[in-house]
């Protein structure tokens, strides 16, 4: 059973009524980012409940030592920790002594939360009645600042009910956090010093062996009513916090109000020895604007993304919400303002996964980053894969890879690979292809070569080193062969042949000897300069070439279909649809043994290659491949649902379409994998644009031009986008009846339609 208690609102996720079982869920879906830091929903004032505590600042984390039984040669030395900060939220509330705590309140009612994603803003709001019978009424505001992004600001009230209340506000600062997800129960920070002036507090504390410097900062305003009380708090510290301390008697009905400010200031942008003069600066920049000025440049900004990145839906609530969500999601994640920065699959919800960086970006990302944004923020991706282009390199030679060979990392922070276990760090090795693709992709859509030759050529041709390399000469087949690897698949391990792989492969190398042809050709100097630095030679890419062409495929005469692997037919080929529903899902109801025996597909793998690469292959031999592996997946990756609603739009089967975009729409919203709690699945989010987008719109580039074959599940009215391509924003319009079309700026732009060319001028609505 999926969870249903989030509300259907197009711009809104909001909770009613209040369960302690659902608190850890909540946490997640109400998290809140700025691309700078983010953090999970957790309650300001103290929560003795269960409850998964979690801010998180981009870029900051740390090398826990890897927990394996046996070390293999190459084995990661560390499994990078996204690192949970010092909690700046807190507020200990108490009303006439007693602690205000959901957990422990004889009555919670009333209970409300709301994540406005139209302005950006997360609010609670209860009533409660306490051990001592006080009963209070409280409502709170938060965010975190998109104009200023080191700050976040809350306002906090506390109104008394039915009788008079001396209230004590507590705000604190806490160092004293530890990671979830610790392997050895390390202490990740070092508090360096910890200082308070009047109504200021700052904890300066740095990372263990990573020797990030970061400063925790608050400060607080307090009101009766609308009023401001210039209250001295009384401060206090211990060897891991700082507290302050405001306390009021309040009649009846009177509201108290506190208004805190605080955040992370970071030697990743500023001198180590400054920081505490730089929080200084940034809150008496926060005090000055106020918390209702801030949360009015707030809503300002979120305006702005919306403007570009909205997907409007009529007639289907869900689906609106669940597009929404997701794209807010990304937005808060990555916002590529930082070129070192990238998108954590669960960007700051969590600490699942570890590392900043999974092929997932190259794959889902930046098709939802180049449409909605300028293009500059998808070229900040791929530099970002170029500056790691050396740690590539290296971790190839761990693996016994020579001669310029690069192995991009599954898992990574700065380039080295810190995933650790075997059948993925060794294995998966499709993920270089992914970021192959991420060029071609970028080049097709914005049309700027520039950085081919600037930057990219140099990564391609690390890659397609590394795939001639790890081919194998068959004299049985007369065929290249890659042996032993994982596939998107990872329910099987340690396969021969995985047809993804093998055909990324010789598409990776096909096209870095096609660009290497055209730099060569058009960029004298640029090559020259990449000559020397690789050493390429005409002997070498022969021998590339050789294994592309004659690269070895698994295909069945029988089903007529290329095989996922070399021994899929030997599988007990029952479809999921035969699988009793209490085994699922079966990651969390099977060994592992009897997983990789069986035929169940985790994501798609075959289909995968026929996404990325559709135009190698006919309408009907996707058909026929859908067909056969669509019913024996079970879709327990959050990046297989948008896939197979993209291909199952493309063969017209509509339905389909709709339930699998539904369903990664609302994958954390309904909870399909029932562990919401442990975070979001942010990545994937940008792969439900794409369901939209590419899917019902049909949106490709064809011939260097943009093209669109338009369809509308029967459940809608109509549903809107904008892409940004070449600098030209176009808007789409589909309705049950027709496709609108307009663009904003003066030039005039050739799409096709339907196959169709058309012409779209300024200012004018061209309907098909």
């Amino acid at each position: 059973m999926n969870q249903d208690y989030i509300q259907p609102n197009e711009w809104s996720i909001i909770e009613e009524g209040f369960d302690l079982n659902r608190v850890k869920s909540s946490e997640s879906l109400f998290s809140i980012g700025n691309g700078a830091m983010g953090q999970r929903a957790n309650f300001e004032e103290k929560f003795s409940g269960e409850t998964f505590q979690g801010s998180y600042i981009a870029g900051v984390y740390y090398p826990d030592k890897t927990r394996v039984g046996w070390w293999k040669n190459g084995y990661p030395e560390y499994f990078a920790k996204v690192l949970n900060a010092p909690n700046w939220i807190g507020i200990d509330v108490t009303i006439n002594d007693e602690t205000l705590d959901l957990h422990t309140c004889k009555e919670v009612s009333k209970f409300k939360r709301e994540l406005n994603m139209k302005e950006g803003w997360l609010a609670r709001s209860f009533e409660a009645v306490l051990q001592n019978n006080c009963k209070i009424k409280v409502d709170v505001k938060r965010f975190l600042s998109l104009e200023l992004d080191e700050i976040g600001a809350i306002s906090y009230h506390i109104t008394p009910i039915n009788s008079d209340a001396n209230i004590t506000f507590s705000p604190f600062l806490d160092a004293s956090i530890t990671n979830e997800d610790s392997n050895w129960a390390d202490q990740f920070w070092d508090v360096l010093s910890i200082n308070q002036y009047k109504n200021q507090s700052f904890i300066v504390a740095k990372t263990m062996k990573t020797n990030f410097h970061t400063c925790t900062f608050m400060q607080s305003k307090v009101f009766i009513d609308q009023n401001e009380v210039k209250i001295e708090p009384n401060n206090h510290t211990t060897d891991k916090k700082a507290v302050s301390v405001f306390q009021q008697k309040i009649i009846k009905n009177q509201t108290f109000t506190i208004q805190k400010f605080g955040g992370y200031i970071v030697d990743r942008n500023h001198p180590k020895d400054q920081l505490i003069e730089a929080a200084k600066e940034v809150l008496d920049q926060a005090v000055n604007f106020g918390f209702d000025s801030l949360l009015e440049m707030q809503k300002q900004s979120w305006a702005k993304i919306w403007e570009m990145a909205d997907i409007s839906i009529a007639g289907d609530v869900k689906a609106q919400q669940g597009i929404r969500f997701n794209i807010f999601q990304l937005n808060q994640t990555y916002l590529g303002t930082d070129a070192s920065l990238n998108i954590g699959p669960k960007g700051f919800t969590g600490e699942k996964y570890g590392g900043s960086t999974y092929w997932d970006t190259e794959a889902y990302c930046i098709p939802f980053y180049m449409a909605t944004k300028d293009q500059s923020v998808a070229r900040k991706l791929l530099e970002y894969r170029y500056n790691h282009l050396e740690k590539a390199i290296e971790n190839a030679q761990k693996l016994g890879f020579k001669n310029g060979a690069a192995l991009y990392p599954m898992v990574t922070m700065n380039g080295e690979e810190c995933h650790n276990e075997w059948e993925i760090t060794f294995e998966e090795i499709h993920r270089n292809g992914a970021i192959a693709f991420a060029i071609y992709n970028y080049h097709r859509f914005t049309n700027d070569y520039s950085y081919i030759p600037e930057k990219g050529l140099e990564v391609l041709i690390g890659i397609a080193r590394f795939w001639h390399q790890r081919a194998t000469f068959s004299s049985d087949k007369n065929k290249f062969v890659i042996l032993g690897v994982t596939g998107p698949n990872e329910y099987e391990n340690n396969v021969n042949n995985n047809f993804y792989t093998n055909y990324i492969a010789k598409w990776c190398i096909n096209y870095a000897l096609e660009n290497i042809e055209i730099v060569k050709n058009d960029h004298i100097s640029d090559f020259k300069r990449i000559k020397e630095k690789t050493a390429i030679s005409d002997v070498e890419l022969a021998a590339w070439k050789n294994v592309a062409d004659l690269m070895y495929f698994p295909y069945s005469e029988k089903h007529q279909v290329y095989l996922q692997q070399d021994g899929f037919l030997d599988k007990e080929l029952i479809s999921v649809a035969a699988l009793d529903k209490s085994q699922r899902p079966i990651n969390q109801k099977w060994s592992w043994d009897r997983i990789l025996r069986s035929p169940y597909i985790k994501q798609a793998d075959t289909l995968q290659g026929f996404y990325f690469f559709e135009d190698d292959f006919t309408t009907e031999e996707l058909a026929r491949h859908f067909d056969f592996y669509e019913p024996f997946t079970v879709h327990e990756s959050s990046l297989s649902p948008c896939v197979h609603s993209i291909q199952a739009a493309k063969l017209d089967r509509m339905e389909q379409a709709y339930t699998f975009y539904l369903r990664t729409s609302r994958l954390d919203l309904d909870d399909y994998n029932h562990e919401v709690e442990e975070g979001l699945h942010i990545t994937s989010m940008a792969g439900t644009w794409m369901s939209i987008v590419e899917g019902f719109g049909g949106m490709r580039v064809k011939n260097n031009t943009l093209s669109f074959e338009p369809k509308i599940p029967k459940q809608w009215n109509s549903y809107s986008f904008k892409v940004n391509f070449r600098n030209t924003i176009v808007k789409i319009n589909v309705q049950q009846n027709g496709t609108h079309f307009t663009i904003d700026g003066n030039e005039e732009l050739t799409i096709i339609v339907n196959e169709k060319p058309i012409k779209v001028t300024p200012n004018n609505l061209v309907t098909v």
